[in-house]
């Protein structure tokens, strides 16, 4: 063996569970530090092609030689967490499956275990190198013997290196830490002695043992210390020691990197949800090239159509110019009616674009063909573009996947087609590349673009095939097809409608949002002392942490965190964190919209048309991109003003808004069917009022503007799951308060008490929980060994049922106004929905009359045990509205 890598396993599962952002699988169960561990293992293996490596644990019962000596020994740490034991368990699997050597020896420490083999390899001729940050493996390092870091870009750690830090050479380590002690372990060291004493005393004096025998020498305290404690220091020496005599294997073959399992490695990545690292793998990357065909004359155009025309369900795909759906110019497209089997007929080939149109138009338009597609709804926008009006949709893949795993936004044709059907397709930068450098579909050769195309249609069709059963086997076929598919086409027509802007008005709300950023900006200097990049994080969490000393309450992996739940808890207590965070709320509203809209104004329609997203939110909630236009705040000046610019492009016309009144605790009424709030509601009381009459028990007309602050703060917090320490922060009342006011709340709300705990028991017994309509959220994570992933869970149990159905309420809504809007003959247009809010466009003399339908609809989209209330306004802008 000239080379061998031994691998400290617990410590690199350990660093990546407290680096990693908490990950888990479908099943809810935790695999952050699981993939870290693997992830380290592929950098060593890719950075340094080891023949010979070993990953080495801690065996069970690993404590016992060392508490034999000092019983203290590891004795304040904690249990591992449990959902770091599972994490560890798969660690000892993978090594398995990916061939890599492990070793586990019972009542054995992993550092002796490391230490030994290490000094046994080096004896062979070996060079040794040690993977770990863990610093007591430093008296191993010699000549032969390194320590790597993995994750500090391979940092090699040799003599001259410990010498640096430590001040000592590698053979005094031992020394170094019976005098300084070990807090990670729990050895006492020498009280008072420091790194900078311990470095100094044993290069007077050699070793311990050395300074213990010229203890006469050292005078003060320091000499009463080790005259006191030398039992302490010699013990500690024992302890800190890494035992070399371990019984190990001695053949190389035994650490030897064997050939992996890919095919369990394939099986293991996808239970543990680990796609990127599947994408690693090598799979089958080549399409069936033989099925796959170029129509690019008259004559096999002509024949695909003859054959398309007898089918009931064609797989179609675009290939346009552009992302957004409103500026792309279509390509070629793709057909697919069989697996393994697809054309593409291109636009820009040896037939013109007008003719391949002419002839496919009459196919897509027929209502009696049900199309399939991936995200089909940015298909219907291209061709759409080419006056091509697609009338009937059958299946949308990414809806399915969506509908089945809805806790994931992963749900890519790539994704999909390498975690489902196991193949890796051809990317889009191999055709296009990517940056600045990325050309157009136009430019990529036929039969590169025919093969992409025909592909996705192929994955896509094959994808239906799995995924179609699976929505009627969970129950969730009903929903698929009467409210997400619909759907599709009113959102799709909403994105063309778009908006229309007052690029003037916005130009005015930036200068003056300018002007009241520079002031702003001008405070914060003056109350710092200094000037400075308010923006940079580093640099303001240096001013705000280490020159003005406040103490902060985070601190993450590359400084002290200044995040917006930070400030937050500082605010109160410091001027300058409440300007900052003024500041930061200024500075997102300009460059977000003041300054952004204005650049995304289609320059044809004069509108900006943004892309609402059915498949992002596990709540089933729409979102929207491109601009987002429903994060713009409803309630601040800044945000009245930036909606303000909204308005309709026609003199003539007015903006109508039609918003479900208090819908989730509507819903929370129903769900519950606790009988206070039903009467609340069937009664049209303020419900934040009543609520605050039941619990301060005072009658309604004493409810004071507080009072009912308070109740409005307990109402929506029920909703979220929140807990007497988050409403005690809300209201800034003590936690005792906070504790009272909810159990005060639920004594009057006995039902919704009920609820709650029905919610939690129902995730805890199927993994799951249910909206109104059927819509399911997997929630796993009820069943998590880690207590917060647990809490946060049950959380999500609670508002799930009431967030879910509310965006069910509001999609089906949509598809029965839609329907309304295309019966009737008025001009009036739906523009965009915000969360529980609808917002249309409509000649004055209409708006009336559309108010009171559009409420009818609204209000009688479901049948719940409270009513439904829609609250209309008209203006001639959003703000208005």
């Amino acid at each position: 063996m000239n080379k061998i890598y031994i691998v400290d396993a617990v410590n690199l599962l350990f660093r990546a569970y407290y680096a990693i952002s908490p990950m888990t699988n479908l099943k809810g169960e935790s695999t952050h530090a699981l993939y870290g561990f693997i992830r380290s293992l592929y950098k060593l293996i890719k950075d340094f092609s080891p023949e010979y490596v070993i990953c080495v644990f801690d065996g069970p019962d690993n404590k016992k030689s060392r508490t034999k000596i000092y019983s203290e020994y590891k004795s304040h740490r904690t249990s591992m967490p449990l959902d770091l034991v599972e994490q560890l368990q798969r660690s000892l699997y993978f090594c398995e499956i990916a061939g890599i050597p492990f070793l586990s020896i019972e009542g054995i420490e992993a550092d002796d275990t490391m230490g030994s083999i290490a000094k046994w390899a080096e004896k062979e001729g070996s060079e040794v190198f040690i993977c770990s940050s863990d610093k007591d493996l430093c008296q191993l390092i010699s000549d032969k013997i390194h320590i790597i870091h993995l994750h500090k870009d391979n940092l090699l750690i040799d003599e001259q290196k410990v010498k640096d830090q430590y001040g000592v050479e590698p053979s005094k380590i031992v020394d170094f830490l019976a005098i300084t002690g070990d807090s990670s372990d729990n050895i006492p060291g020498l009280e008072g002695f420091g790194p900078k004493t311990a470095s100094l005393l044993l290069n007077q004096y050699g070793s311990l043992e050395g300074i213990l025998a010229n203890v006469s020498k050292i005078k003060g305290k320091k000499g009463e210390i080790l005259l006191k404690q030398e039992e302490i220091a010699l013990m500690s020496k024992q302890l800190a020691r890494i035992d070399i005599h371990i019984e190990t294997p001695t053949q190389p073959s035994f650490f030897q990197l064997k050939n992996p399992d890919t095919a369990k490695i394939k099986q293991f990545f996808q239970e543990m949800d680990f796609l990127s690292l599947l994408k690693e793998l090598p799979l089958n990357t080549e399409a069936s090239q033989e099925n796959y065909s170029l129509v690019n004359d008259v004559e096999s155009l002509e024949q695909l159509l003859k054959k398309l025309e007898r089918e009931t369900k064609i797989c179609i795909d675009t290939e346009a110019t552009h992302l957004h759906p409103m500026l792309a110019q279509l390509v070629g497209i793709g057909f697919a009616v069989q697996a393994g089997h697809a054309w593409y007929v291109p636009l820009n080939g040896f037939l013109s674009k007008e003719v391949v149109i002419k002839k496919i138009k009459p196919l897509l338009e027929k209502k009696e063909i049900g199309f399939i597609g991936h995200n089909i709804k940015y298909d219907l926008h291209v061709l759409k573009n080419e006056t091509i009006s697609l009338q009937s949709i059958h299946f949308d893949t990414i809806l399915a996947s969506y509908l089945l795993h809805p806790n994931t936004q992963r749900h890519s044709l790539d994704e999909l087609s390498l975690k489902r059907l196991g193949r890796e397709k051809i990317s889009i930068e191999s055709l296009i590349g990517k940056g600045k450098k990325q050309t157009s579909m136009l430019d990529v050769s036929l039969d590169l673009i025919k093969d992409y195309c025909c592909e996705d249609v192929d994955c896509t069709l094959q994808l239906k095939e799995q995924l179609e059963p699976k929505l009627q086997e969970q129950g969730l076929f009903t929903l698929f097809t009467e409210v997400e598919i619909p759907l599709i086409f009113v959102l799709a027509e909403m994105e063309r409608n778009g908006i229309y802007i007052n690029v003037n008005t916005l130009e005015k709300t930036s200068l003056a949002l300018s002007s009241k950023i520079l002031h702003l900006e001008q405070q914060i200097y003056e109350l710092s002392g200094q000037k400075f990049n308010v923006n940079s994080p580093k640099q303001l969490s240096s001013v705000l942490f280490e020159k003005l000393q406040i103490k902060p309450p985070k601190k993450t992996t590359t400084g002290y965190s200044t995040s917006i739940d930070v400030l937050d808890t500082l605010k109160k207590e410091y001027p300058i964190v409440k300007k900052i965070i003024e500041y930061r709320t200024l500075e997102k509203l300009r460059s977000t919209y003041a300054d952004s809209l204005p650049l995304q104004v289609n320059p044809v329609t004069k509108r900006v048309h943004c892309t609402f997203n059915q498949s992002t939110a596990a709540t089933g909630r729409l979102s929207c991109q491109n601009p987002n236009l429903q994060n713009i705040p409803v309630r601040t000046e800044e945000g009245k003003k930036i909606r303000q610019a909204f308005e309709p492009q026609e003199l003539d016309y007015s903006f109508l808004s039609a918003d479900y009144s208090q819908i989730e605790l509507r819903i929370l009424a129903h769900l519950s069917e606790d009988p206070a709030l039903i009467r609340a509601f069937n009664n049209q009381e303020d419900i934040h009022s009543y609520t605050a009459s039941l619990v301060f028990g005072v009658p309604l007309l004493e409810v004071t503007p507080t009072m009912r602050y308070q109740a409005k703060a307990v109402n929506f917090g029920i909703l979220y799951g929140k807990q007497a320490f988050s409403l005690s922060q809300d209201l800034n009342i003590s936690y005792k308060e906070a504790e009272i006011f909810i159990v005060t709340y639920f004594q009057r709300y006995q039902k919704v008490k009920d609820f709650i705990e029905f919610c939690e028991e129902t995730a805890r017994k199927t993994g799951k929980v249910v909206t109104i309509t059927g819509r399911q959220r997997p929630i796993a994570e009820i069943h998590n060994k880690n207590p917060s992933i647990r809490a946060f869970a049950k959380r999500l149990a609670i508002n799930t049922p009431l967030q879910g159905s509310a965006a069910d309420l509001i999609k089906i809504a949509m598809i029965r106004v839609d329907n309304y809007l295309k019966q009737s003959s008025k001009k009036a247009k739906m523009l965009l929905q915000v969360h529980d809010e609808l917002l249309f466009e409509a000649p004055d003399q209409d708006i009336l009359l559309l108010g009171k339908e559009v409420k009818q609809i609204m209000e009688s989209v479901m049948s719940l045990k409270v009513p439904l209330v829609v609250d209309i306004a008209i203006g001639k802008n959003w703000s208005e509205c």
